[in-house]
């Protein structure tokens, strides 16, 4: 038997868009790979001088990760090297555990991030974690990233102006870059001014165009032509020739890192999966969150071993592999392909790169980030998601990055708490003319009530934490009405905790001796048998177990006509 075979239609789509073995989309993938290699090894060197590192690690970072994923992710055009968000998180952790900055150690205590942060991502996907993705809601994220962006452009600025400052954290770094604002080299400050002018304007005028390799090379040609290394426009230095070397992480160094590691794994998955989701096209197949895990863990594990620092999956370079026409793996493969040929053959011309032109690079990628955009639309829908976000950007700028992720981790949790432990609770009314059900309202004056019998609709899962505040509501409602009957709408009650439910029954002893009634309607066969099993249904009776509202609203009109 034959369960999942395609109409011609679907087959016909499937070949165009996502057959790799046609001639026709190894051409595409072809192109697309050296598109996406053309922005992302620029990008990647300069994401390693964000987190501190030598740009030769951006190359690897470039090669090995991307290298394993295109051969085990679940994702056909996801491209993984490294990130501004995971940069500077690796390099916050690794100022910390090698504080002198030893060229060295720092390349040790990469490898060693890097291999912490793919063996949780590992352990993650063998205990099918992938749930874990969607712990962080979208405004704490939007905040979160913010906060990140600022920072990073922050930590460039005195790149672009040639002076050197002593980090202290966001707001004394502000105030140190102003007091050194006199020492300014100009021709650095114009060699970055070029460089933006070069990558603004080609995104705008070109979007998805190779602007930063533009950018790379005019700042390697100014360098060579002009010699300006000699007038004060600080260079790159030696990169070395060649593919990297095994780089072996030092045991000593688990503990110092690890609870960096943790929020680095977490920020690479989640990004990695929103960037697969976003560049997801119809007929190809679904992301696997745990496959996910796995891919990005062994990435980062086969990366650490070859001098790579943490990597996972990029919205940007994904969204110029796709815009080049990319339609699987094979895109990635050619990328770590020209990585591979750029260590081999380019090292020496990279390392004329001015540092200023790498700092205007990270800054142009960094900035996007930051989107007030998002904040205006999160403050439109819902303030108190606003305030969410405001406080994981300021949490970020305050306390670091780091620690920022934990910051971002507990208001998410806060924030969920807070709608599990706040449901609505409202009383019902029916359209006038219309079989209609609506909560009443000031704006709905007409709707009908139902005299002496009041209708309470609960949403949400009843439990130990909110059953207070349900108790509560349900008490105002029946406090402003005098009910005689109060029906209770459970059909959008998913659950009721065992807590929930003995209140629930002390509640309809309270109301028996207030002279109401209490009756239940719309339960769902969850809820209904837990009211069964409680003996909450022996002591209501089955004449006060309804299927809904409306029968309920018809018994009680049935009981005032016989009056």
């Amino acid at each position: 038997m034959v369960y999942n075979q395609k109409r011609p239609s679907q087959q016909k789509a499937s070949m165009n868009t996502t057959n790799p073995g046609s001639n026709n989309t190894l051409r595409f993938d072809i192109v697309a790979g050296l598109t996406a290699a053309a922005v992302v090894l620029p990008k990647s060197m300069a994401y390693a001088t964000v987190a501190g590192l030598p740009v030769a690690v951006g190359l690897y970072t470039a090669f090995v990760p991307m290298l394993i994923y295109a051969l085990l992710g679940s994702s056909r055009v996801l491209n993984v090297s490294s990130t501004t968000t995971l940069a500077i998180l690796a390099g916050t952790q690794l100022g910390l555990a090698v504080p002198d900055g030893d060229p060295t150690r720092l390349l040790t205590a990469s490898a060693t991030l890097a291999a912490l942060t793919g063996a949780m991502l590992i352990l993650a996907g063998l205990l099918r974690l992938g749930f874990v993705a969607n712990f962080i809601s979208t405004p704490v994220l939007t905040g979160f990233k913010a906060g990140i962006g600022l920072v990073i452009v922050l930590d460039q600025v005195p790149k672009l102006l040639g002076i050197h400052i002593d980090k202290q954290g966001f707001f004394l770094d502000i105030v140190s870059i102003v007091q050194h604002l006199p020492q300014t080299s100009l021709l650095t400050l114009a060699v970055a001014a070029a460089t933006l002018a070069v990558l603004i304007g080609m995104e705008k005028l070109l979007p998805h165009s190779p602007a930063p390799l533009v950018a790379v090379g005019g700042g390697i040609a100014a360098i060579w032509l002009f010699g300006l290394q000699a007038h004060g426009v600080a260079i790159v230095g030696h990169i070395p020739q060649g593919l990297p070397s095994v780089t072996l992480p030092d045991m000593s160094l688990i503990a110092e890192l690890l609870p960096g590691a943790l929020g680095i794994a977490l920020m690479s998955f989640t990004e990695s999966i929103a960037a697969g989701r976003a560049f997801a096209q119809p007929g190809e197949p679904p992301l696997n969150a745990n496959r996910e895990l796995l891919a990005t863990g062994a990435a980062n594990i086969g990366g650490a071993l070859l001098g790579a620092m943490p990597a996972g999956g990029g919205t940007s370079q994904t969204a110029v592999v796709r815009a080049a026409g990319g339609r699987s793996q094979k895109a990635s493969l050619v990328t770590a392909g020209a990585a591979a040929a750029t260590m081999l053959l380019l090292a020496p011309l990279l390392g004329m790169l001015p540092n200023a032109t790498l700092a205007a690079v990270v800054i142009v990628y960094s900035v996007g980030l930051i989107q007030p955009g998002e904040f205006r639309a999160i403050r439109q829908v819902r303030t108190m998601e606003f305030r969410w976000a405001c406080i994981a950007a300021l949490g970020v700028l305050f306390f670091g990055t780091l620690k920022g992720i934990l910051v971002a981790i507990i208001v998410s949790l806060l924030g969920l708490a807070s709608q599990s432990t706040s449901p609505r609770v409202y009383a019902l009314g029916r359209k006038s003319g219309a079989d209609l059900l609506r909560p009443l309202s000031p704006e709905h004056p007409n709707d009908e009530t139902f005299g002496e019998m009041l209708i309470v609709r609960s949403e949400g899962r009843w439990f130990f934490a909110n059953i207070q505040q349900v108790a509560d509501a349900i008490r105002t409602l029946v406090a402003q009405h005098r009910p005689t009957i109060l029906v209770l709408d459970l059909s959008r009650v998913q659950d009721i905790e065992y807590s929930a439910l003995k209140m629930l029954q002390e509640g309809d002893q309270r109301n028996r001796e207030q002279g109401i009634t209490l009756w239940l309607a719309g339960c769902n066969p969850g809820v209904l048998d837990v009211v069964r099993k409680s003996g909450l249904a022996d002591q209501l009776g089955p004449e006060r177990l309804l299927v809904n509202s409306r029968a309920a609203i018809e018994r009680w009109q049935s009981h005032a006509d016989g009056h």
